[in-house]
């Protein structure tokens, strides 16, 4: 027999509040029932994102690169979700440690989201993939301390500074 409980969380009615804004004003208590019943998600599609998350970062004609050596490089400068993938590369070559990085600059301090140290003799690369958010005034920077340490970075952006996601350029979801 099929029995009805009311449910008196203001969490659940704030999140049916939040997903739901025509039911705000609605002033019945969230109910459950013990009858099983099928559940169809449309989240994604309801939201306007039906592209799955590998699809929805795919490398594009959008897609920027840069490659720094004995230098600290600016390579973006817009707010927002950043897909970037860079690889560090260093030679055998003079006495001091090389160093690879890619960091966050405010205007004020520097954040340090990679870094990777070798010896005088290493002669390696490393591949390296990582989303980064961008706020106004933040910057993304590589740093290479050499010619023997060089960065290759290849980025794009993938959604706006408030989530929207950006899809590959020209494509079209149905």
């Amino acid at each position: 027999m099929a029995q009805i409980i009311s449910i008196t969380s203001e969490a659940l009615q704030a999140k049916i509040r939040e997903l739901l804004p025509s039911q705000q004003g609605f002033g019945e208590d969230l109910q459950a029932s013990n009858v099983v019943l099928p559940i169809v998600d449309l989240t994604e599609t309801a939201q306007g994102s039906s592209v799955g998350t590998n699809l929805q970062t795919a490398w594009d004609f959008s897609t920027g690169s840069a490659q720094v050596s004995n230098a600290t490089t600016t390579v973006i400068n817009t707010t927002g979700f950043w897909l970037i993938d860079f690889v560090c590369t260093f030679s055998a070559s003079g006495a001091a440690t090389k160093v690879c990085a890619v960091r966050i600059n405010d205007g004020a301090t520097t954040a340090t989201i990679f870094e990777i140290n070798q010896p005088p003799t290493a002669t390696n690369a490393l591949e390296e993939t990582k989303v980064v958010f961008l706020r106004a005034g933040d910057s993304l920077e590589v740093f290479s301390s050499d010619t023997a340490s060089i960065v290759n970075i290849s980025y794009r952006q993938i959604a706006d500074v408030n989530g929207v996601l950006t899809v590959p350029l020209g494509f079209t979801p149905q």
